[in-house]
């Protein structure tokens, strides 16, 4: 929290934002991110970007998140194997005020106009996150075609 208020002493909280992970996270991480989450919204920190934990190591949307979207205040991000129904769901039932979507814009740059046609979407090579497994780091960031 020394960070948090340190940096929205410089810009203001209302220029702040926080993303936290929930991927494997036990009982007491869990409290301790509702905790940090609450703290955050006492802050004033414009937004709040959490991950989904994953289910039985697959990627499939958990909604285990609402404890801190009820938490925070500000505006909430919910990302983590989320596609176009998934998300469209989440904000119109308010578990989420946007989604995030990672994995999926990295395969498919043209990912807004993808859902906006309801076009296939581009798989995602995860061998290449990062430049891992890859002779040219520029695989798998500038190389996936865009939808004709």
């Amino acid at each position: 929290m020394e960070v948090v208020d340190a940096v929205a002493r410089e810009v203001g909280g209302h220029r702040v934002g926080v993303r936290l992970d929930q991927f494997d996270a036990t009982a007491d991480e869990h409290a301790l991110a509702l905790h940090v989450v609450s703290r955050l919204s006492d802050r004033g920190v414009l937004y709040c970007h959490m991950i989904e934990p994953r289910v039985d190591g697959r990627r499939r949307v958990s909604r285990r998140l609402l404890p801190f979207r009820e938490a925070f205040g500000g505006t909430f991000i919910a990302s983590g194997g989320y596609g176009r129904d998934e998300g469209d769901a989440a904000v119109g039932e308010g578990y989420a005020d946007l989604v995030a979507y990672g994995r999926l814009f990295r395969a498919n740059p043209d990912l807004p106009r993808r859902f906006e046609l309801g076009a296939p979407l581009n798989e995602c090579d995860v061998a290449t996150f990062y430049g891992a497994g890859a002779a040219d780091p520029a695989v798998g960031y500038t190389d996936y075609p865009f939808f004709d």
